[in-house]
């Protein structure tokens, strides 16, 4: 597979109820990135709003998840939109925006993904059009349809929009963070991802972006509740993260090895 169909793969895979597992990179050492991406993941998300990353080591982690012939996904922080422009420059195949509560939120982060006539996006993939063979104009007519634009859905706010966000031109998914969902239904109370009523909201979202012809996605609190979202058609799941594995690896062998 070449460069430019590693990175184009997420796009043409995702949708339909594709049942996608991407790992969840907090650390900013791209060999981190790349190892996982020689596991049986679908796609590699790099995390620059909760996790360690800044645009130097997700550059790095984007060519070395690339380079390992995986689409990378980069989550960048809350509202700096122009900071999606600038991970596809540097080859990601999509980008998460935290956040996306109102139609004006999904339509400045859509505008900093695409290209002319969808979007605003400016010019100047060099290290994309290096990893993906093409230049100028090729790069160009492609490049909408190859950038992923992932809108998360966390709020009361967002969920009332979420029709609105849908439409919105240049947004191609939803992402659902069920953690922060919980605080807010629950007006605070408490962080429960399992809770009965984000459950529900997560059924009305997939009901919504099947309605819109939109990919659904969602951060699974566990490999089970991935499978069973899989199961009722969603396309994208991330399951667990780096910090959380490296950790429940060392304490299952600690465990092993005293008895």
């Amino acid at each position: 597979m070449s460069h430019l169909e590693t990175i184009r793969s997420l796009a043409t895979k995702l949708g339909g109820g594709s049942g996608l597992l991407t790992a969840w990179v907090g650390m900013p050492d791209p060999l981190v990135a790349g190892m996982l991406a020689l596991e049986d993941f679908d796609a590699i998300t790099l995390d620059m709003q909760h996790g360690a990353n800044d645009i130097h080591s997700t550059g790095l982690g984007i060519a070395q998840v690339t380079l390992a012939g995986k689409p990378t996904i980069v989550r960048i922080p809350v509202g700096q939109f122009a900071v999606a422009s600038r991970v596809l420059d540097l080859g990601a195949a999509g980008v998460i925006a935290p956040m996306i509560n109102s139609k004006a939120d999904a339509a400045a982060f859509a505008s900093f993904m695409k290209y002319p006539p969808i979007g605003e996006r400016s010019w100047g993939p060099t290290i994309a059009s290096g990893l993906t063979g093409t230049e100028g104009n090729e790069y160009l007519k492609a490049g909408n349809a190859n950038s992923v634009a992932i809108a998360m859905v966390e709020t009361r706010e967002a969920l009332a929009a979420l029709d609105d966000i849908l439409a919105t031109p240049g947004i191609d998914a939803i992402f659902v963070g069920p953690s922060d969902l919980s605080i807010a239904l629950s007006h605070g109370a408490n962080v429960d991802p399992g809770r009965k009523d984000v459950a529900d909201a997560l059924d009305h979202v997939l009901a919504r972006c099947h309605a819109h012809g939109k990919a659904a996605c969602c951060f699974a609190p566990s490999p089970l509740i991935s499978r069973d979202l899989a199961k009722k058609g969603y396309d994208l799941m991330a399951i667990g993260t780096d910090f959380g594995q490296l950790r429940s690896g060392a304490r299952a062998q600690i465990e092993a090895a005293r008895g």
